[in-house]
């Protein structure tokens, strides 16, 4: 089945008329939903409430000058009141933006930092961030109710390929690099860089927290998947499988899974507690050998997006195909033609994938599907149950393999 198109925001032809420095490759929702961020190419990040682009979609793309007048009055006569009124953005980072990311806080999650008694910056609840990754190795915060930069964090040597705030509000921000480390960040501590984490023997692409913040995931060249416990800061395991660099990784909603997309043109989801493949979705037949699989080039997975409902994927390959799988079914359940597709991720209510190529954005309705009471009940106990704490559940084997997602 072919996936409904949904609408698309386009970058802007002039003065960005050089086709060099319009790479998007990085696209990114509000966790309330209110905000859609992407990366235009040539220094700029376009912050748009996400409600005002669904009306504008709904009027077949044209513009809702309704909107657009009400958001221009409310810049105006903006006060303290207001200030989270949402309204429209376009920040200049000063480089190349290789990804960002956005945060919000939790006023009950303190600074790992106990020995700080002054901070620059209080953090309510009502504060929401962007973090964005840049060229220069810098790491930019900017307020997105007001467009200001907030903190400039400098330690990165080379260019920041992806950041990641921890989902439970504390304001931890990951970084991945190409100076092959992982950088932890404290923003609630004004910034302070909390720990470098090392292993990775070449760059880093990619890194993704587990819904409960208490593993990372971080992906690189040389086939490298490597996991993170973010209490003691120590790796926990490396999954072995792929044979060429690793671009792109995410955990299902309920921390069981974990997707990692790779140039040997395959999406893997694995069981991240025992180090286990479960399911593979490749994107080339027959799959290319070990010895072959970076030849394919043609097919090499850019980006992969697990769904809300945890039974969705989708992946985006250099076959200029965007593709959506379920977990139960080895082959696409719709597609979506896109050339020079970069990135990809759902909407905070799993109901809109975006996907990001030549600074523009387009966006598919993704597949709708009830989800069965026994995948709900399996959501619910992986939220809280490691696979091994399952496995040693006193119900028969056959509820503990679906449990496990291996039936």
């Amino acid at each position: 089945a072919r996936s409904r198109t949904v609408g698309e925001l386009l970058a802007p032809t002039s003065p960005f008329d050089k086709k060099c420095g319009r790479e998007n490759w990085t696209v990114a929702f509000a966790p309330d939903g209110s905000y859609f961020a992407w990366s235009q190419g040539h220094r700029i990040v376009k912050l748009v409430p996400w409600s005002q682009c669904l009306n504008n979609f709904l009027l077949h793309g044209t513009k809702n000058v309704a909107n657009s007048i009400s958001i221009r009055l409310s810049r105006q006569n903006s006060d303290s009141s207001q200030k989270n009124k949402p309204c429209e953005h376009i920040i200049d980072c000063g480089d190349i933006v290789w990804s960002l990311a956005f945060g919000s806080s939790v006023p009950e999650k303190q600074s790992r930092c106990v020995n700080i008694e002054w901070h620059r910056f209080k953090f309510g609840q009502d504060q929401l961030l962007l973090a964005t990754g840049l060229n220069n190795g810098r790491i930019k915060i900017w307020d997105v109710y007001t467009g200001k930069l907030l903190l400039n964090l400098m330690d990165h040597t080379e260019v920041v390929r992806d950041v990641t705030f921890a989902p439970d509000g504390s304001l931890i921000l990951v970084s991945a690099s190409r100076d092959k480390t992982l950088r932890v960040w404290d923003l609630k501590d004004d910034g302070n860089m909390m720990k470098v984490l090392r292993g990775h023997q070449n760059w880093v692409y990619g890194c993704a927290f587990s819904p409960d913040s208490s593993i990372l995931c971080s992906v690189g060249a040389s086939k490298a998947v490597f996991l993170w416990d973010m209490d003691k800061y120590s790796m926990i395991r490396k999954l072995e499988g792929h044979h060429n660099d690793v671009v792109a990784c995410e955990f299902s909603p309920d921390g069981a899974l974990l997707a990692t997309a790779s140039y040997d043109t395959r999406v893997y989801v694995w069981d991240p507690h025992i180090g286990v493949i479960l399911m593979e979705f490749g994107h080339l037949f027959p799959p290319p050998t070990p010895i072959f699989a970076g030849g394919a080039n043609d097919r090499w997975v850019r980006s992969v997006s697990f769904s809300h409902d945890g039974l969705h994927i989708a992946s985006l390959a250099d076959d200029k195909m965007v593709r959506f799988w379920r977990i139960d079914e080895d082959y696409p359940v719709q597609v979506a033609p896109l050339n020079n597709g970069l990135c990809c991720t759902f909407s905070t209510d799993g109901s809109v994938l975006a996907a990001g190529q030549d600074g523009s954005v387009y966006f598919w309705a993704t597949p709708k599907q009830v989800s069965s009471l026994q995948h709900l009940c399996r959501m619910a106990v992986r939220r809280v149950m490691p696979t091994s704490l399952v496995k040693n559940l006193p119900i028969p084997s056959k509820m503990v393999e679906f449990l496990c997602y291996q039936i």
